[in-house]
């Protein structure tokens, strides 16, 4: 074999991924920021200036100076600790059906004793009309206690709650002594999209806690964990720990969010995402394609034949969402802060090749 050949086994046959929103790396800027400090001898876990500068960003950005700020290295990892530790043994979490703890964690939450209360949604948004006869027909010592609301903003769905909507949530919550939790792997799409009226002090605002990812926006990894709540936040290092979140090398999470909430990258990242996503929405449906769902953030739902899903295939990477019938089916496509807008236009092409 010639020097610099390729052996077969090891060819890959390039295809462009719209799976997720974390197949790359990191921003240039974050990954320059990591290397620049490399050298340097810091603090460890979680104690680096880096870090501690972050938790006083954050307390800026939701408006309370005592608010308790902690990072994590994952989504699950984030949901696990804060779920079971605000949660005694004989009380239960709601959720959406499509919600992430009920789907996509390995049944982390209910490995720590809690039972889920899933519910049908049609857009994967909880309402107080959800809410409502579960707490009615939970009502005794004889089954689970209903404590906990768990909701993501961005949905499953792409679907978001806006901050009236999220507002009318936290307060039916607080009438009826339950806990609202907020998923926000995804939270600068939520933010982004225009006429959402969110931002982080409203987010804070109206729920116990919430959490700011960074591993689908633009971090190698990592997550910020908010909460307001004070009796959930006493001795919360100590439960970060006792789960093995607390990263000896905390400074790795650090010193990427003190570059992500630099000059706004972080909510830059999140509206090219949701940006390059719209654009093909808009471009496929005038072109005749129908949608799934009305999602105005970066995870779209398109249904088409079966047979142009096996023609995109052979040149883009996606899932299958839902088979519809024998023919048709539903897609999701997700962009990410990294999405080259030559890629979407690509898609879009063939997606009109495919269905002439």
């Amino acid at each position: 074999m010639s020097p610099g050949m390729t052996p077969d086994c090891y060819r890959v046959v390039f295809m462009y991924s719209f799976k997720n929103d974390y197949s790359e790396g990191a921003h240039p800027q974050v990954l320059d920021a990591l290397s620049r400090s490399n050298l340097q001898q810091l603090e460890g876990y979680g104690l680096d200036q880096h870090s501690l500068d972050v938790v006083a960003r954050i307390r800026e950005l939701v408006g309370d100076p005592d608010a308790s700020v902690h990072l994590i290295s994952g989504g699950t990892q984030t949901n696990l600790i804060a779920i079971s530790s605000f949660l005694r043994p004989h009380e239960a979490c709601i959720a959406p059906k499509t919600g992430h703890i009920a789907v996509h964690e390995a049944g982390a939450i209910e490995a720590t004793g809690h039972k889920l209360l899933t519910v049908e949604t049609s857009d994967g948004k909880l309402t107080t009309k959800h809410i409502a006869p579960l707490l009615k027909e939970h009502h005794f010592e004889h089954m689970v206690k209903p404590r906990l609301v768990y909701i993501s903003n961005p949905t499953e769905l792409g679907t978001i709650y806006s901050h009236s909507e999220l507002e009318t949530l936290y307060h039916y919550c607080q009438e009826h002594r339950l806990l609202l939790y907020l998923d926000g792997a995804r939270l600068g799409s939520a933010i982004s999209v225009d006429g959402s009226g969110l931002d982080f002090a409203n987010i804070y605002q109206n729920s116990d806690g919430f959490f700011i990812g960074g591993t689908k926006n633009g971090a190698l990894l990592g997550e910020i964990l908010v909460l307001k709540n004070h009796d959930m936040a006493k001795e919360y290092r100590y439960l970060i720990k006792q789960r093995g979140a607390l990263l000896a090398k905390g400074r790795i999470l650090g010193i990427q969010f003190a570059e992500l909430f630099r000059d706004n990258l972080y909510l830059q990242l999140a509206s090219h995402a949701n940006q390059t996503a719209q654009h093909m929405v808009k471009e496929l449906a005038q072109k005749g394609c129908q949608f799934h769902i009305n999602s105005p953030t970066n995870q779209i739902f398109p249904i088409l034949p079966t047979l142009v899903i096996e023609q995109l295939s052979r040149s883009f990477d996606f899932y299958t969402w839902q088979q519809l019938t024998q023919d048709q089916a539903v897609i999701r496509l997700v962009t990410s802060w990294a999405t080259p807008m030559e890629q979407v236009e690509s898609f879009i092409r063939e997606y009109q090749t495919a269905m002439s």
